[in-house]
């Protein structure tokens, strides 16, 4: 066995380890519907040391406001998954890291959970950089098919959250 992963995910998890290596870039993830996968992808490629600085699994809206520093007011307000909530995780993830790029997951991977405004599929991402005018933190909304399974929406899922990750 070469890895523990789909080649989909290794072949980009190695474009993004190589080239923030290049870029002397270090990434830091706040994970929570992908659980964790995004950096189990960059830790299957020799050399990641050298560009992930850590990884938050925030799955729960406790560890999101313990770990990460999002305000209860704001999933109150928003909801977990919605691109509030994103921003703030990444945020945090850079605030509790010494990485240059943060990258926040949270959505709705099923087969339960969903909601008419929020249905299963709908993840949302976020990507701050160290340095940026908090204003500037992107947040992203996307709709997978809810007919794919809960493991294809977590990939694919992985496979966006890594291609943010790219310089």
């Amino acid at each position: 066995m070469n890895s523990l992963l789909p080649s989909v995910l290794m072949d980009l998890a190695a474009r993004v380890v190589a080239e923030n290596a290049a870029a002397g870039r270090r990434v830091v993830l706040a994970e929570s519907c992908t659980g964790g996968l995004v950096c189990a992808a960059l830790t299957e490629i020799a050399g990641s040391s050298d560009v992930l600085d850590r990884g938050f699994v925030t799955y729960s809206n406790d560890a999101k406001i313990e770990s990460l520093g999002v305000s209860a007011e704001l999933i109150d307000t928003f909801g977990a998954v919605s691109p509030a909530v994103a921003w703030a995780m990444a945020r945090g993830a850079l605030k509790h890291s010494d990485a240059n790029v943060a990258v926040a997951i949270t959505g709705v991977a099923g087969p339960g959970g969903g909601t008419d405004s929020k249905p299963v599929g709908t993840v949302v991402f976020a990507c701050a950089l160290r340095g940026q005018n908090e204003n500037d933190i992107t947040a992203e909304q996307k709709n997978f098919d809810p007919g794919l399974s809960r493991a294809e929406i977590r990939q694919e899922a992985t496979l966006a959250a890594l291609e943010l990750l790219l310089p």
